[in-house]
């Protein structure tokens, strides 16, 4: 039988460019804590293009999934300013996170979901315009993935274990 432990994740999230910019960034942060999920690290940060390949490409493979030229307007787009990485933690929340987020492409996200409520653009205007997709967040996308961004993001001594009083009603 699993024990609730079990269930404790922890994803990263990164507040793109385009987030800080426009600043929501307390909007954006707001959604997650109001859930219950618990800030356990958080940096603002300006990587270079060796951050950003191992973590759009080492990791999440996206020359594979969507090529090339959409990776490259990615690192450009990322690069245009500081972003804010995160961790959060809470139950199961690497599928909590990027139900709150909302699909990559923001044209299909609901509104209720970050990506709905504060954009809209399409990948086929983007590759036409020539510019990455400012999507607003980045989210883990599954618990290994999860694991090997926090790592990538993220050193030991940067990562708090506390107990929250929200832990008392989502846990």
């Amino acid at each position: 039988m699993a024990k609730t432990e079990d269930f404790i994740q922890r994803s990263l999230v990164v507040l793109k460019p385009d987030t800080v910019q426009r600043g929501i960034v307390g909007e954006v942060i707001q959604r997650f804590e109001r859930v219950g999920l618990k800030i356990v690290g958080m940096k603002m940060v300006m990587p270079d293009e060796k951050l950003y390949r191992m973590h759009y490409e080492d990791i999440g493979q996206m020359i594979t999934r969507r090529g090339e030229q959409a990776f490259r307007y990615n690192v450009e787009y990322m690069m245009t300013g500081p972003v804010i990485a995160m961790v959060l933690e809470g139950v199961e929340a690497v599928p909590l996170v990027r139900k709150i987020v909302g699909p990559t492409e923001p044209k299909s996200a609901e509104m209720g979901t970050i990506r709905g409520d504060f954009s809209h653009m399409s990948f086929g205007y983007s590759d036409a315009k020539g510019v990455g997709v400012p999507n607003l967040v980045h989210a883990s996308g599954n618990l290994e993935e999860a694991k090997k961004e926090i790592d990538l993001w993220f050193n030991a001594n940067e990562l708090y274990d506390y107990n929250d009083l929200n832990e008392k009603y989502t846990r």
